[in-house]
């Protein structure tokens, strides 16, 4: 077997285990995650995490279907959040209304586009979210890097404040119905079950 078969057998072979790992999952029509995000006050005090000062906000837990999910490197958002999910529950985790909304995530932002409006505007918008993910442990992490569009994620933890000595700080949304700059959770996952 001659070096130019071999390379392009690993090629292929990567291509294939590529898109196998990374494509979107299809569950039908049907909502498939039909209960609101969860949050709630908490007495839980500040706490040091990788030299940042994190402050929970309020507790928060929510069961949702992967829209999008985008993996930082760079950057101190990076270091603490290094995957950004867009979920969508109630009627953005049905099928039927996602196939015809245009998702995407750049820049620590989630897009989506419509060229008809499969349900109101304001349902879109106040059943889908952003969220900056902070894992508490590399297993988090670790589970946090491979999920796919399609899958049903289930977290609690808490929407934070985090601060740095040098007066950077980073400010979790607490309303799910709030659009734009600032709108996004910064969720620090205690727990994450993935499926």
């Amino acid at each position: 077997m001659n070096w130019k078969l071999i390379v392009i057998t690993i090629i292929v072979a990567y291509g294939g285990f590529n898109y196998c790992s990374t494509r979107p999952i299809l569950h039908g029509s049907g909502v498939i995650a039909s209960a609101q995000p969860h949050q709630d006050s908490t007495s839980q005090s500040s706490f040091t995490f990788k030299q940042y000062a994190i402050t929970p906000l309020e507790s928060f837990e929510i069961e949702a279907r992967v829209l999008s999910a985008e993996h930082y490197t760079f950057g101190r958002e990076a270091d603490l959040a290094p995957v950004d999910l867009a979920l969508g529950w109630g009627p953005m985790s049905d099928e039927s209304v996602l196939s015809k909304i245009e998702i995407s995530q750049s820049n620590r932002f989630y897009y989506w586009h419509v060229d008809a409006f499969p349900i109101a505007r304001s349902q879109i918008e106040n059943n889908s979210g952003n969220m900056h993910m902070i894992p508490a442990t590399s297993t988090i992490e670790k589970s946090l890097k491979s999920i796919r569009p399609g899958q049903i994620v289930k977290l609690n933890g808490y929407l934070v404040e985090v601060k740095a000595a040098d007066g950077w700080h980073w400010r979790s949304s607490l309303s799910r119905t709030d659009t734009g700059n600032g709108a996004c959770e910064l969720v620090y996952i205690k727990t994450l079950s993935v499926r």
